[in-house]
């Protein structure tokens, strides 16, 4: 009798001690230039939104490099490239996608800042001229696309000494597919809209990226990216 209840006592305690010893451990390690990103077991990472942001503002202001504009009134049009930059008022990142994204937020604003102020054919206004005159304001990013809202705001950031040509909003989605219980797919876009502040004319880029998340029957997670 006592037999069995040490054997019973044994399976009680040593399946705890696997389990509490192993949640008690944590490692990391310093990742190069040559290493790749870590891909994200439960949502979207540095492997989803960096890839999104390179491809779409790439085809966004590759459309506009070779674009003529004028050097001064009544002046012969001369190429962008000329040293010509357009001031671009980059709102932020709007997140409408089924997952929190947390300080990646941040991340996705400084990444496409960085491309903008690189880029040979925009000039960023600062961030801190954006907050304050939408502070002052107090309009909502979504309300710049109406015409009225759009001159006010423009016109404030004048006040700034910083005026600009375009603005430029960041829109995060997200669409999932399940084949199963465990497993699905997750759609990631990122939509970048431009709008000429004084025509309008607004242009559009897209870019989506497939990730699945596949669950084992011990619940570790196992994914694939596309």
């Amino acid at each position: 009798m006592r037999s069995n209840s040490w054997f019973a006592l044994v399976l009680v305690v040593f399946p705890a001690a696997l389990v509490f010893g192993c949640r008690g451990r944590q490692h990391a390690h310093v990742l190069t230039h040559e290493d790749p990103d870590m891909v994200g077991s439960h949502t979207g990472g540095a492997e989803t939104w960096q890839p999104l942001i390179g491809d779409s503002m790439a085809r966004l202001l590759g459309r506009h490099a070779t674009e003529i504009v004028p050097v001064s009134a009544g002046g012969p049009p001369a190429p962008i490239t000329s040293g010509y930059r357009r001031r671009i008022c980059f709102i932020g990142v709007e997140n409408r996608s089924i997952e929190e994204i947390g300080d990646f937020k941040e991340q996705i604003y400084e990444h496409i800042d960085t491309i903008l102020a690189q880029s040979r054919v925009y000039a960023p206004v600062s961030r801190r001229f954006v907050d304050a005159a939408l502070h002052e304001t107090r309009l909502r990013p979504d309300e710049l696309f109406l015409p009225k809202h759009r001159r006010t705001f423009a016109t404030v950031i004048e006040e700034h000494d910083a005026p600009f040509d375009y603005l430029l909003f960041a829109k995060l989605t997200s669409g999932t597919t399940h084949s199963n219980e465990e497993d699905y797919q997750r759609d990631y876009t990122l939509t970048l809209e431009m709008v000429d502040v004084r025509t309008g004319i607004r242009d559009k880029e897209s870019t989506t990226l497939r990730k699945g998340y596949h669950k084992s029957i011990l619940g570790r997670w196992k994914h694939y990216g596309k």
